[in-house]
């Protein structure tokens, strides 16, 4: 079978690692199986895709396409943006229908609001196409309607997490199947060891020995909850022995939907934490950034969809806070493998914070559970038991099918 991934942006951010994983897992399970990447836009993950072994093609989305989204800004903006898009976007269809029916995929699975619904547009009726969706449909109005509109009799939904389907479902009604699979990582990579030079990144001077490092590794959006983060570093005593940390930088184009590098270092200005935050842009090694820290932070101020730092984090064998909502709540057990947090709240994050660079035992007692709940629950090696069914076809036969190839 022939597998095409549509994802429309080039950036490596979160659901795009959630693609990478994806990928090799089933292709460790179906080598038999060709499965191909599509990107709508030029950037490092055309590169990774390549060099991770899968045939990578970029289909340039038009500007105004790429920036047209509702998840920053009021729908109103949109609404005025979205009449000039409308003739780019017809245009784009038409070509990414004669690529397809040019590239002859056997299923299409998107990943991506904007792929999903130009993937439903521009598939040939015959071939299925899945949504993997990671992100509610329920706060995207305009999103929402218009996958409601695209949803179509070849559509099928697989959600990252059980939050992500129970929305999908009461937006999307019972015409449309939706399954969960929840992400994974690589627990050999995220794993216990040496950490990256946060200090020189963020050009500061090497911290004391006996300081406790706590981070929030996240994109710039703006729900990621960096300022209540600072917020919260603001509220811990200078008489711990603490070094913040802001891991990442912006990378999506859509408008109004990210922080600018300026704004959150007003912001600490702001707050008189200049001193005590550093700033280190993005890091290609993610693994080792989260290794470099003592405490790793999760603060979205929205439901999480999934929250994979979280996962990534404990498979570090790191201290993780996050917050108690969305498909965030559905990865850890509270006060076993992380610690919970009411979401925007930066006074109950200052109080987890400074509990947990109080407690080195307690930092260790929940970097090992995370750790073994990570190994039990987010392995990839299990992404292909559950995406193949799903794909039309069940791993054990196809093993089998192989083994007699062979013989």
């Amino acid at each position: 079978m022939k597998v095409l991934f549509f994802n429309p942006t080039g950036v490596l951010g979160g659901a795009e690692r959630n693609l990478l994983d994806v990928l090799t897992s089933l292709r460790n399970a179906r080598p038999d199986w060709r499965f191909d990447v599509l990107l709508g836009a030029e950037g490092p993950l055309r590169g990774t895709v390549k060099a991770s072994g899968f045939a990578c093609t970029v289909l340039p989305l038009p500007r105004n396409v790429a920036r047209l989204g509702d998840s920053g800004g009021s729908v109103g903006r949109l609404a005025l943006r979205a009449p000039a898009a409308a003739w780019t976007t017809a245009r784009y269809v038409r070509r990414l229908k004669a690529w397809l029916r040019a590239d002859g995929p056997e299923r299409v699975v998107t990943n991506g609001m904007k792929a999903h619904v130009l993937g439903a547009w521009a598939a040939p009726r015959h071939v299925p196409v899945l949504w993997h969706l990671q992100d509610f449909l329920g706060s995207r109005r305009v999103m929402a309607r218009l996958l409601r509109l695209s949803a179509g009799r070849n559509v099928s939904v697989l959600a990252l997490s059980g939050a992500v389907a129970d929305d999908a479902r009461k937006v999307l009604g019972p015409r449309t199947p939706v399954n969960t699979v929840y992400s994974a990582i690589d627990p050999e990579r995220f794993a216990p060891g040496q950490g990256s030079d946060l200090d020189a990144a963020a050009g500061l001077a090497p911290a004391p020995p006996g300081t406790v490092r706590v981070g929030l590794v996240a994109t710039f959006a703006r729900w990621k909850g960096h300022d209540v983060f600072l917020e919260a570093v603001a509220q811990v005593s200078d008489n711990l022995p603490c070094r913040f940390y802001i891991v990442g930088g912006p990378i999506y184009e859509s408008v109004g939907s990210q922080y600018s590098l300026e704004e959150l270092k007003a912001k600490a200005e702001a707050l008189g934490v200049g001193k005590r935050v550093g700033f280190t842009g993005h890091q290609s090694d993610p693994a080792a950034a989260l290794r470099a820290l003592d405490v790793v932070v999760h603060a979205s101020t929205r439901p999480e969809p999934f929250g994979r730092v979280i996962v990534e984090g404990m498979a570090c064998g790191r201290a993780v806070i996050a917050m108690r909502d969305g498909g965030a709540a559905e990865l850890f057990e509270d006060g076993v493998s992380a610690l919970g947090c009411t979401p925007g709240d930066a006074a109950d994050l200052a109080r987890t914070i400074t509990r947990l660079a109080l407690d080195p035992e307690l930092r260790q007692r929940l970097g090992a559970a995370g750790r073994e709940t990570v190994l039990a629950r987010f392995d990839r090696a299990r992404l292909a038991d559950e995406w193949l069914p799903v794909l039309g076809a069940d791993r054990r036969a196809s093993q089998a099918e192989l083994s007699g190839e062979r013989a």
